[in-house]
């Protein structure tokens, strides 16, 4: 603890600044943006884009059986999947751009694009 007596109130200061800088810094570099549509792939591949506007439910096939997934206006979802652990069904709602619902037993993704994806969360 000798090292305190080297800092000065201006230091503390800045550390101050600093640490201020950084947390307002968050809310605005990591926002994606509103979701405007879901990207299912199946296997791998694209298996049908969705505009996020209406109430639908779409069913995807998969090795271990269907998987549900519920759109509504500005959000969707992995309603209910075969898979053991649920994982993506507990993701819930998206609705920003660059979320994503990964169902890997089943080979089933579920992602929110928009114009405003600040990164591509498979490859982040």
């Amino acid at each position: 603890m000798r090292w305190l007596r080297f800092i000065r109130p201006g230091d503390w200061l800045l550390a101050l600044l600093a640490a201020v800088g950084v947390a307002a810094s968050f809310p605005l570099l990591w926002q994606g943006g509103q979701g405007e549509r879901a990207v299912i792939r199946q296997e791998g591949r694209i298996f049908m884009e969705v505009a996020l506007i209406g109430t639908q439910e779409i069913l995807v096939p998969g090795p271990l059986g269907m998987t549900r997934i519920a759109v509504e206006k500005g959000r969707a979802r992995v309603f209910a999947d075969p898979g053991p652990r649920q994982y993506c069904v507990r993701q819930g709602w998206l609705a920003r751009a660059g979320e994503i619902a990964i169902c890997a037993p089943n080979r089933v993704s579920l992602a929110i694009v928009g114009k405003n994806a600040p990164y591509d969360s498979l490859n982040y």
